[in-house]
């Protein structure tokens, strides 16, 4: 014996569809859980920590002309301490270093708010620098200028001119990061000591390298001149010391599809596509096709559409054919509409047209068809005045009176509107 339905309308369905559908038990709907989106990447801690300082630095200054509010600074200073060293200043300082959408640094805060307050009442004076003292000494998240990883190591080019001047040592103040150099364009080599692909030695000393870019295709060159190149980059030839530009398409270096063309580029090439009246091509546009694609033919040097509408295309009464760009399509002559695979001439306002098919008759006589009262009606009243209306035999009523090849009858009458 199958259980009894849960209780509400939706469940209630739900048990019911599992009934009908045989399973074995009944079907819950679930939400689809939400798409799911990258979070965005968090700074490293030791940029959280430099902001903290930053921000309570800006609390200092801008505090340095309060007092207590009470009126006499000088009794409250005398008696009270000075304010630019107390708790009050201190509070509201802290109050103020985080924004209240900057969780990372709100959770800093909380993790040092301690060793903050150590150092406002008892390091301030030995180590003035709260950056160095709370990020680097004390929570270890950085490292000094020039170094990098948990060591502290130096970067490549040393601490004072990290990567020569001339890159980004990754990681370098924090204590994380490679230390690897990230060179400027035209550097290359550990510390960017070198110049890189395209670039010659303009200037050196002992501290200094200065990179300038070679003619446009050298890849290597001696100097800034199209004749001093001594190597050329890719898609070029150095030919009596001069790159020039290599024609892929008149080569087998070019790689294009069947229905495309090549076109040489500077130093490369393209490949686009061929035009729709083109079975593969030579170039751009119907007069340089290898062959004519179907629905076109071949007219002096081109290929150009064929109006299959000059032959008989459309069979059927009052179709038309109407020309399309490398074919045709059949459409319905100018009056009438598409209507169950035939054309049928529009209605007159006031008309009512009945389609008379096995599945509307089915309806009409199970009272589902929105009209089956009007339609049984009539279709008595005109079967006593003419028999056989309705059966094997196709009789006219009103103006007009149709079957198609699917046995479907279209009785048209003008007489006949659509009941309200």
């Amino acid at each position: 014996m199958a259980p009894w339905p849960p209780k509400g309308l939706v469940p209630a369905v739900l048990w019911g569809l599992s009934l009908f559908l045989n399973l074995p038990g009944p079907i819950w709907l679930q939400p689809s859980p939400p798409p799911q989106s990258s979070p965005p990447p968090q700074p490293h801690p030791c940029h959280t920590c430099r902001g903290l300082v930053d921000s309570f630095n800006k609390g200092l200054e801008r505090t340095i002309r309060d007092n207590f509010g009470g009126g006499n600074t000088a009794w409250e200073e005398e008696n009270l301490s000075k304010y630019k060293d107390s708790e009050t200043r201190l509070v509201e300082v802290l109050e103020g270093v985080c924004s209240k959408s900057d969780f990372e640094c709100h959770r800093l805060l909380e993790l040092s708010e301690e060793l903050v307050e150590s150092w406002w009442f008892h390091k301030q004076q030995e180590a003035p620098d709260l950056f160095q003292w709370l990020c680097s000494d004390s929570l270890k998240l950085c490292c000094p200028a020039g170094t990098f990883g948990p060591s502290c190591l130096p970067c490549p080019g040393g601490t004072e001119r990290p990567c020569g001047g001339y890159g980004q040592c990754e990681g370098e103040g924090t204590r994380g990061g490679s230390g690897h150099c990230d060179c400027q364009a035209g550097y290359r080599g550990e510390a960017c000591g070198q110049c890189g692909l395209g670039y010659f030695e303009a200037e050196r000393n002992a501290s200094h390298l200065v990179c300038s870019a070679c003619f446009g295709p050298c890849a290597r060159c001696s100097g800034p001149e199209e004749s001093n190149c001594l190597q050329c980059k890719k898609g070029w030839a150095l030919h009596h010391l001069k790159c020039v530009d290599i024609d892929e398409c008149g080569t087998e270096g070019a790689n294009c599809g069947a229905d495309q063309f090549c076109v040489n580029t500077e130093g490369s090439y393209e490949c686009r596509d061929c035009a729709k009246a083109c079975l593969g091509c030579m170039g751009a546009g119907p007069g340089r096709c290898k062959k004519c694609s179907p629905g076109y033919q071949q007219v002096g040097s081109k290929c150009l559409d064929v109006d299959e509408c000059e032959t008989e295309v459309c069979p059927g009464e009052n179709k038309q054919c109407e020309n399309t760009e490398g074919g045709y399509r059949c459409i319905c002559a100018e009056g009438y509409k598409q209507m169950e695979g035939i054309c049928v001439k529009e209605q007159i306002p006031g008309a009512f047209p009945i389609f008379l098919t096995p599945e509307t008759t089915r309806r009409w006589k199970l009272g589902s068809h929105p009209h089956s009262t009007y339609v049984k009606t009539k279709m008595q009243r005109d079967e006593a005045t003419f028999p056989g209306l309705y059966g094997k035999q196709v009789a006219k009523l009103g103006s007009q009176s149709r079957q198609s090849d699917r046995g479907t009858r279209l009785i048209h009458s003008q007489r006949a509107s659509s009941p309200r």
